[in-house]
C-alpha cells in the first residue's frame, strides 16, 4: 500500500471530488463545472496518487477547456496528488446535462438558461418563433439581437417589456 493510500481517507477523497466539482466555469463564474454538466467522471487511484477527471466541453472549440484543465490540476496538486484530465467529445455535451441549480444560477446572473430538453431522434424544424423568458422580468416578449453573445454558446437578446438586453445560454 502506498503512502497516498494511508493518507487519503474516503472522506478526503469525497472532499477532493467536491472541490473539483465546485470549480467555477471561467467564462460564467456563477456556475460550477459540475452544474454546467461537463464533469463526466472522477476517479482517484490511491495506490498511484493519480486523480483522473474526464470532462466534456460544451463544444469542440471551447476556449475555456485549458483554463478548466489547469484549475482541476491545481486543485488536485493542492492535495499532493497528480491529475490527469481527459477531454472527451463523445457523447457530445448537451444542455440537458445542466443541473437545475446551474440553470437557476444563470437566471439570477441575468443569463436566460436553456429551456426545454433535447428531443430524441430526428429534430423537427418548425416555423414558430422560439420564446425565451427575460431573466429580469420574466416576460416572454423577447427578441434575438444576435445568434452569438460573449461566447459561442450564448445568444444576445432584448426584452420588449422591460427593454433590458440579456444573454441566453443556447439549448444544445
Amino acid at each position: 500500500m502506498s503512502a497516498v493510500a494511508t493518507v487519503l481517507t474516503a472522506l478526503q477523497v469525497a472532499e477532493l471530488e467536491q472541490q473539483i466539482r465546485d470549480i467555477p466555469d471561467p467564462e460564467i463564474p456563477v456556475i460550477s463545472i459540475d452544474d454546467l454538466g461537463i464533469v463526466r467522471d472522477i476517479s482517484v487511484d490511491a495506490d498511484s496518487g493519480l486523480v483522473r477527471v474526464t470532462i466534456t466541453p460544451t463544444y469542440s472549440g471551447c476556449p475555456a477547456v485549458q483554463a478548466i484543465t489547469d484549475h482541476i490540476s491545481w486543485t488536485v496538486r493542492q492535495q499532493g496528488l497528480e491529475a490527469l484530465v481527459d477531454t472527451t467529445l463523445s457523447p457530445a455535451w448537451t444542455t440537458d446535462w445542466m443541473s437545475e441549480k446551474g440553470r437557476e444560477s444563470l437566471r439570477r446572473f441575468g443569463i436566460a438558461p436553456p429551456s426545454g430538453t433535447r428531443p430524441a431522434g430526428p429534430v423537427p424544424v418548425g416555423l414558430s418563433v422560439r420564446q425565451v423568458a427575460c431573466p429580469t422580468c420574466g416576460s416572454l416578449e423577447t427578441e434575438e439581437l444576435s445568434r452569438f453573445g460573449g461566447t459561442a454558446c450564448k445568444a444576445l437578446r432584448r426584452c420588449l417589456s422591460c427593454r433590458e438586453p440579456f444573454e441566453e445560454f443556447k439549448a444544445i
